[in-house]
């Protein structure tokens, strides 16, 4: 096993100067610095962590809080955990990923014990019950969602509202007068996705004030039940000539169904949907669609938590709530409605 001794020998330093390197406890001049991390390189030197955390007081893991629901497409909740992941890992830290049902009391043993240096929640509801331990916890905290009080905790989500808005305004500027919204299952909002109604909302309210006739109903998260539902909602309302989905499981079952109808987007229906460009490449839809944006979202939360984590002075600044306003990325689904 390679030691911090292996490495000052071969970067040509003492062994506290390759420590002081590594950890940034001390000033290290670059031309030294940069010595030691070709060192770690060649070598493959990896810090134990148990003396890491003696020593620093930090154990350069956070901890991501998900869970995964059968009423929800896993596909989905995937891209933004992987967006924590990824930027955690540039930044040096490691993530403890926990997915149990009791999300409060899982939050307070890894925070209690010092298992980590922050936590990023996900799946977060209108009145999530992780929160209170969240602001109880000496570790700082970020959310990838809006909670109904964002108080002592920065918050990071799109404006689903906006986004609402953006989808029926982009339709009506086409010339579509009747839609229809599928959301995520009813569930969801049972237990607080308060993405869903404010989206949903946000849809109906654009909607009325435009003039738009506009169908909201919740979707399934499952085959065949999707599609199912889907070819339900063709047949029920023929007259409409627009598709808004914020349900992926929808879109991601709209291809099969389009096709086995004998129709296509735009030419027979226009279709926009809310979902992540990754995911639209993963399940190769040709739908325009509202970005989520997961890895940007994820991306935000990490580094103003490191920042809190590795600065005293960050540590006082208010907490931020930052919505990401939509993007509309035209894959060229959307027309003016047949005649």
């Amino acid at each position: 096993m390679v030691t911090i001794g292996d490495v000052a020998r071969a970067a040509g330093v003492s062994r506290s100067t390759a420590s002081y390197a590594l950890s940034g406890k001390r000033t290290i001049s670059a031309e030294v610095r940069q010595r030691v991390n070709d060192a770690v390189v060649e070598l493959g030197y990896t810090a134990n962590a148990g003396a890491r955390a003696l020593a620093t007081s930090k154990t350069m893991v956070i901890g991501l809080l998900a869970q995964f629901h059968e009423d929800e497409f896993a596909p989905a909740m995937l891209q933004y955990m992987l967006g924590v992941s990824d930027a955690a890992r540039e930044l040096g830290y490691d993530i403890l990923l926990v997915t149990e049902a009791d999300g409060a009391r899982a939050l307070g043993r890894i925070t209690d014990s010092r298992m980590v240096d922050g936590v990023v929640l996900l799946n977060v509801a209108e009145d999530d019950p992780r929160l209170s331990t969240l602001r109880a916890a000496p570790q700082p905290g970020a959310l990838v969602g809006l909670p109904g009080n964002c108080s002592g905790l920065d918050v990071f989500d799109l404006d689903f509202e906006e986004a609402g808005r953006t989808m029926v305004d982009h339709m009506y500027r086409l010339g579509h007068r009747e839609l229809i919204l599928v959301s995520q299952p009813e569930h969801v909002v049972e237990r607080g996705g308060a993405y869903v109604w404010r989206l949903q909302n946000a849809a109906l309210e654009q909607a009325s004030l435009r003039g738009v006739r506009l169908h909201a109903v919740f979707g399934d998260s499952k085959q065949p039940a999707v599609g199912r539902l889907l070819n339900d909602l063709l047949d029920t309302h023929p007259e409409a000539t627009g598709l808004l989905l914020n349900n992926e499981a929808a879109a991601a079952a709209l291809p099969s169904v389009l096709h086995a109808r004998g129709l296509s987007a735009p030419a027979d229906l226009s279709v926009i949907g809310r979902y992540s460009d990754e995911f639209a490449r993963t399940f190769s839809l040709p739908f325009s669609s509202i970005e989520s944006a997961p890895d940007r979202l994820g991306r935000m939360a990490i580094r103003q938590l490191v920042r809190r984590i590795e600065s005293p002075e960050a540590r006082k600044q208010p907490h931020v709530v930052r919505l990401v306003s939509p993007e509309l990325v035209d894959r060229r689904s959307t027309a003016a409605p047949p005649t």
